[in-house]
């Protein structure tokens, strides 16, 4: 089994892979500097295949010598959304491009990198005669944000090595132990459960949905996928291309008392507005396990545990 070094292994997503990798049999070392203060990658210590390193990939000297002992780099470290990135945009693009650069220049041939990215690089869309067109791994990326922008810089950087595969992420959801609850469907479902009312800007809006998990199985079918280096590919749960209206209503069945209104004068500060093509992995043998009701139900189960404890409502 190769040597795997994942970099923000202790977040959101890296929580849930990290355990699942380990399961897999793979030997995982992680590298976080764990800013957010959240301790609950110490379940892994008990088994002999996790390492953690304290650490942060700004951190030249530790990153290039964990970089040179691992067969893959799997590239989570970033400062991830609109608005941590909008009030930290130094540290922004030092962990997001400039760590990622330094990886493509570090980085042996003999080596892989996978590297999860984001679909926010298309920005507004494509849009003909005001419908929304699908945006494929060949759309232009144009991103409206400091995150779009860096993390599309950093994924131009690794690709010219040849030996990285890249992963334009739909918006995730779904529970993790370092839990994220700004995410639109986390969001969503919070307010729904706690406030059972919500106000919606430009609820037109398209957006591309994934749950946690499939992010992690797709990374471990690329481990498993040499034909997938090199590559860059969309993951989303293609039966979840849908816009903010029908997220709410598809929360509504669950909470039947929830009330959605919406907002004729007011902007959203996020205008990304994009639907996105699953395709070019679905024709690998790639598909999503997770369902949006399965999410749904998933994240309603966990408000109760996420109103008692210390669950932060965002990563600033």
């Amino acid at each position: 089994m190769p040597k795997i070094l994942i970099t923000g292994g202790a977040g959101y997503i890296g929580n849930v892979l990290t355990d699942y990798l380990l399961t897999q049999g793979h030997h995982i070392t992680v590298l976080d500097n764990l800013i957010h203060r959240n301790g609950a990658i110490l379940e892994q210590c008990g088994r002999f295949n996790f390492k953690f390193e304290y650490g942060d990939v700004r951190n030249q000297e530790l990153y290039k010598s964990l970089i040179t002992k691992n067969d893959i780099i799997i590239n989570l470290a970033a400062y991830v959304g609109m608005p941590i990135c909008k009030r930290f945009p130094n540290e922004t693009r030092q962990v997001n491009q400039e760590s990622s650069e330094f990886l493509a220049k570090t980085v042996s041939n003999d080596q892989r990198v996978i590297y999860t990215t984001t679909n926010s690089g298309y920005g507004l869309g494509l849009h003909i005669d005001g419908e929304a067109v699908h945006c494929t791994e060949e759309t232009p990326l144009k991103p409206i944000s400091l995150y779009g922008e860096t993390k599309s810089a950093a994924e131009y950087a690794l690709m010219q090595r040849g030996n990285c595969t890249s992963f334009r992420l739909a918006t995730v959801f779904g529970t993790s132990r370092k839990m994220r609850m700004d995410l639109l469907v986390n969001d969503f479902v919070w307010r729904a459960w706690n406030d059972r009312f919500i106000v919606l800007f430009e609820s037109h809006f398209m957006r591309n949905f994934v749950h946690i998990k499939d992010v992690a199985n797709t990374i471990n079918f690329s481990i498993h996928k040499p034909e997938t280096v090199g590559q860059v590919y969309n993951v989303g749960n293609t039966e979840i291309n849908i816009n903010k209206m029908d997220l709410c209503l598809a929360i509504k069945k669950h909470v039947p008392d929830f009330y959605i209104t919406e907002s004729q004068f007011n902007k959203d500060p996020d205008q990304r507005n994009y639907v996105v093509s699953n395709a070019k992995l679905e024709a690998l043998g790639w598909n999503c396990l997770y369902s949006l009701d399965m999410g749904i139900k998933e994240v309603l189960a966990a408000c109760p545990i996420i109103k008692h404890s210390n669950v932060p409502f965002s990563d600033i």
